[in-house]
């Protein structure tokens, strides 16, 4: 195993705002709203109508092939409405909107054990995916096309990403020191559908508690590696390099190499679908900043506003925030209001007293070249030469010669530069650009 892996930085870890505050569960009161794209994928189509009564762990929205991801009512209510509310993002999107009545009755037979032994690979696959599961520490893939690589016997290296290096968040850390033995089971079942494979479970050695909780749960049977404390350890390509101490090509996936890598919060997921028949409707989420009161760590359900969230911090500090990120200040983004809704994405809500972009903005400077962003980054990219091609909107160069679409957005870039260039926003858009030039070539040539 490495210490460690190409590039990264070193922020401030801001831990210390949430680190003690115990995982709570939250029950919201107010209207739940679904949005039914919340995966990487195409949207899931509702299988819901307006006036239908729905109950906590029932499809209100069904995946749509194979990448996708069935939705799953996290109350119980009367569907309101579906149609376009504005979502995290920003963006107007198609939503199953519930009335919650607050006292969200589960659908018959949702918690009981099951007998995961007696199942097979393939049983457990469709238990995840009728479960609705999705990467939780990143962009939403759905898990069970992860699980379901073209060779699994070739798979050496399933991995349970505890590194949790985005600053401010803490949910993970805390769903490791409470949760460990349902997280090894989750692994444990994992890796029923890997033969050849060993499991790993990588965790920051910034969170001791945890290390040692998840040892604990481990035993002989896993290990459990306290890795070096730098940004984005917590990066798919980062943790197999470090675990796995392998490096894979661009345009490659972990699959390539052997390895899996699954977030500790997914892996929990998959073993309260596959041995409690609980699919996916909650999830750990961070409340922190220093412009709330009480920040805290939560088991919150999907669907529950942002604003009920803070005030069950306590609310917001003095004047109130300057800014509100969806996530951490590294890979999380702005959000205009707090009354948009939890996704299984969200992670975490983020207040800040002071705007350090827009610092950045009236501080920043043409490009000095220094070289900085290319020694930080860990994708081994060249962030300079790309904003240069992304400025001049040279796509083809972007793609082809820069290797531009492979950025992760992790902001390790942005975050050195001392010209203060909004390096990471530059490329986000510019992949958007690239993508939708490519999705209106293939709607051209389809027609």
């Amino acid at each position: 195993m490495n210490h460690t892996f190409r590039g990264g930085v070193h922020p401030n870890d801001q831990k210390a705002f949430s680190r003690e505050a115990p995982l709570r569960r939250f029950d919201p009161t107010g209207e739940m709203v679904f949005p039914v794209a919340q995966h990487i994928g195409k949207p899931a189509k509702p299988v819901v109508a307006k006036g239908d009564q729905v109950l906590v762990g029932q499809m209100l929205a069904q995946g749509d092939g194979f990448v996708s991801a069935n939705i799953i009512s996290s109350c119980s209510g009367k569907v309101k409405a579906i149609e376009k509310r504005r979502i995290i993002s920003g963006a107007m999107a198609e939503c199953v909107v519930i009335e919650n009545d607050g006292l969200f009755t589960p659908v018959e037979g949702m918690g009981e054990a099951q007998d995961v032994d007696a199942l097979s690979a393939d049983e457990i696959l469709a238990k995840i995916q009728q479960a609705g599961i999705v990467g939780l520490g990143g962009a939403g893939f759905p898990t069970h096309v992860k699980l379901k690589p073209r060779d699994p016997a070739a798979i050496r290296y399933v991995i349970a990403n505890g590194a949790e290096c985005e600053p401010f968040l803490t949910c993970n850390d805390q769903l490791m020191r409470t949760e460990a033995a349902a997280i090894v089971a989750g692994l444990r079942i994992m890796l029923r559908l890997f033969p050849n494979a060993k499991g790993y479970i990588g965790i920051e050695d910034n969170k001791p508690e945890a290390i040692g909780a998840m040892r604990a749960a481990a035993g002989d049977e896993f290990e459990v590696l306290a890795l070096h404390t730098k940004y984005p350890q917590g990066g798919e390509h980062n943790l197999i390099q470090t675990v796995a101490g392998v490096d894979y090509p661009v345009a490659k996936l972990p699959a390539d190499v052997g390895c899996v890598v699954s977030n500790v919060g997914t892996i929990y997921a998959i073993e309260r679908a596959v041995a409690h028949n609980e699919p996916l409707f909650s999830h750990v989420l961070t409340v922190s900043g220093d412009a709330v009161e009480n920040p805290g760590n939560f088991i919150v359900r999907d669907g529950t506003c942002f604003r009920e969230l803070v005030e069950a911090c306590g609310g917001v500090k003095g004047d109130g925030p300057r800014k509100v990120l969806s996530g951490g200040p590294m890979m999380g983004f702005a959000v205009g209001t707090l009354d948009v809704h939890v996704q299984k994405t969200t992670n975490g809500i983020t207040m800040l007293s002071a705007d350090e972009v827009e610092q950045a903005q009236a501080a920043m400077t043409a490009c000095l070249h220094c070289g900085r962003c290319t020694t930080v980054c860990p994708a081994g990219l060249l962030p300079q030469l790309m904003a240069e091609a992304a400025e001049i909107k040279d796509y083809e160069r972007y793609e082809k010669k820069l290797y531009g679409l492979e950025c992760v957005a992790c902001g390790s870039c942005t975050y050195i530069c001392p010209a203060k260039r909004p390096l990471t926003q530059t490329f986000k858009q510019t992949k958007a650009e690239i993508m939708a030039i490519k999705r209106a070539a293939q709607a051209g040539g389809a027609k």
